[in-house]
């Protein structure tokens, strides 16, 4: 896939980048080159292929899901400044 001038100031104004006009000509030939790139990826042949998340088979150390504080919403919101339904009231502040 070849890109044009106008391709490039397109994206440079998506981007919200400022271009120099000297490095239009360098910035169309190298992303050209990059889609050209993705395209030949593209065409080979992946059938009987695992996708895989990472290159190693490794598994997620977790921690067991168990409680270790004790639920204390009651005694905060005995302190809250504004409370209504369980929820805490605060000032608007999005007009």
């Amino acid at each position: 896939m070849t890109l044009e001038r106008a391709d490039i100031e397109k994206i440079a104004h998506l981007a919200r980048l400022r271009v120099d006009e000297g490095d239009i000509p360098l910035y169309t030939r190298n992303l050209s080159g990059i889609l050209d790139l993705v395209e030949q990826m593209n065409q080979v042949d992946t059938t009987g292929v695992d996708p895989m998340a990472h290159p190693l088979e490794m598994g997620q150390r977790l921690r067991p899901d168990q409680v270790t504080e004790t639920d204390q919403r009651a005694r905060f919101q005995q302190i809250a400044p504004q409370v209504e339904a369980g929820l805490y009231l605060v000032p608007k502040v999005i007009e």
